[in-house]
């Protein structure tokens, strides 16, 4: 099963310095191999890291240098852009959540974890399931 982890979750996986019950259960889902991000996840893990993990430079150049060694890095394109704007009309998405449920679509993933995001919501083959509920 192709699943793809929102950014919330991949920081609670990589910061300990949070509610210790979401890093426990991020941690184990984020220690999948084989799992989905788009480079937009990427950024946010990043910005958030330096910001409230002190992460230092280095640091996350190996998080990014680890992320496309381990796991499926999906880059946005046109069709993404276009297909998140139908998103956002179809469903009242925000830009930044239509984006990552654009990029799951766009290859064919099951399932989205995010705290985000309406938990139990179906975006045509996509389940969207808050895994702190």
């Amino acid at each position: 099963m192709r699943i793809f982890l929102d950014s919330n979750i991949w920081i609670y996986a990589l910061n300990q310095c949070q509610d210790m019950r979401k890093h426990q259960i991020a941690n184990v889902l984020a220690n999948q191999t084989g799992l989905y991000l788009s480079t937009q996840v990427i950024n946010e893990v990043s910005v958030n890291l330096i910001k409230k993990g002190k992460f230092k430079e280095d640091q996350i150049q190996n998080l990014i240098q680890g992320f496309y060694q381990i796991h499926n890095i999906i880059e946005l394109d046109i069709n993404i852009l276009l297909k998140a704007s139908q998103l956002r009309t179809k469903y009242s998405l925000s830009f930044w959540d239509s984006l990552i449920i654009a990029s799951a679509l766009a290859v064919n993933i099951q399932q989205l974890y995010s705290e985000d995001m309406q938990h139990g919501l179906i975006i045509e083959s996509l389940h969207i399931i808050n895994p702190f509920l």
